[in-house]
């Protein structure tokens, strides 16, 4: 069996899990308050153009979305994202949980079109009783996208621009943002993101880390004692030396972004493998995952020697599936992946 189900599947890579080793017997500081977080804040901070940003690591997505959204709105406001936002299908109410609701906008490939949030802020606050509803508070984007879809710098520029126009801070996730950044079809730089964007992730679990996110507010604007919500909330690790050693890892010496380049690189050639089986993409993304429609009965032979996600059902027999790259995706994956398809297209 191979697995392409998803990036998260195998452990750490391998030198973020040596210098996970190497330290376990030093006694530390808990809660970041040690040498190793600082210095993957130190690195996170050079490494984005913003020396004044404050920097926190929490355990996981979901949590870090949790935390991140809920500190940020007031009590009557909710957060705007894409209906097929993380926020608002994968996160098991997660956000609601907190007491704040996420207001769905249409997306076009999984982004949310400029013209769509401005012409939604305009019809909210031309609306004589929108003092009787819940106020958009905040923009949540992904980078990439559930879709594996890239930002534009236009379209962020266009975002910003719009929610500075209306005071809402622009949140983007990113849990693949390492991918994001690699894709041979990118724009942004993380300078640029920490510049259009009011605070931000960069995505460990999914980016060769055994688990953590980076929160970033670059501009020294962390909510005030934004450490004492996140242990409220249940996102911060006592012994959060794993995190602060990982993300230093991640750090040093370009591996966040060999990581997602490899990720990346295998997807392309994932994509020609797709191709040759004569298989139809139901998305054709730029970064590390692809998603294809496959025949039920076909899905049914893969998955005796493949592990694919579910996405969606497409019609009454054919099924939307997800395989994604990673850090460890292999060359070996692939050849085997080609065999594997030629065999069941043939049987």
């Amino acid at each position: 069996m191979i697995s392409f189900e998803s990036d998260y599947t195998t452990g750490a890579h391998p030198k973020v899990l040596e210098r996970i080793c190497a330290a376990n017997m030093e006694n530390l500081e808990g809660y970041g308050g040690d040498r190793y977080c600082e210095s993957a804040r130190d690195k996170i901070r050079a490494a984005c153009g913003c020396p004044q940003a404050d920097v926190y690591f929490l355990v996981g997505g979901t949590q870090t979305n949790a935390v991140v959204i809920s500190s940020m709105l007031r009590p009557y406001e909710g957060v705007i994202a894409a209906q097929t936002g993380h926020v608002s299908i994968h996160e098991a109410g997660a956000i609601e949980y907190t007491g704040h609701k996420v207001l769905e906008l249409p997306h076009t490939d999984g982004k949310i079109v400029p013209q769509e949030l401005e012409k939604y802020l305009e019809g909210f606050y031309s609306d004589r009783n929108h003092e009787h509803m819940v106020f958009p508070g905040m923009v949540y984007i992904s980078h990439p996208t559930e879709y594996g879809t890239l930002y534009t710098r236009a379209e962020l520029k266009q975002l910003h621009r719009i929610c500075s126009a209306y005071e809402i801070p622009l949140y983007m996730d990113g849990a693949r943002l390492g991918c994001g950044l690699m894709s041979r079809e990118a724009d942004l730089t993380l300078p640029e993101i920490a510049r259009l964007c009011d605070v931000f992730y960069i995505g460990g679990t999914k980016m060769g880390a055994l688990c953590g996110e980076a929160v970033v507010f670059p501009q020294n604007n962390a909510p005030k004692h934004f450490l004492t919500l996140m242990k409220r909330q249940g996102a911060l690790l006592a012994k959060g030396r794993l995190l602060g050693i990982q993300f230093d890892a991640l750090f040093t010496d370009g591996l966040y972004e060999k990581i997602g380049r490899h990720a990346v690189d295998m997807a392309e050639r994932l994509k020609e493998i797709i191709k040759d089986a004569g298989i139809e993409f139901y998305l054709e993304s730029p970064t590390n995952q692809q998603f294809v429609i496959l025949e039920d009965d076909l899905l049914e032979k893969l998955k005796e020697r493949v592990a694919v996600s579910f996405w969606e059902k497409y019609d009454e027999t054919h099924t939307v599936v997800r395989f994604a790259a990673s850090w460890s995706t292999t060359q070996e994956d692939l050849d085997e992946l080609r065999k594997i398809l030629q065999t069941i297209r043939k049987s």
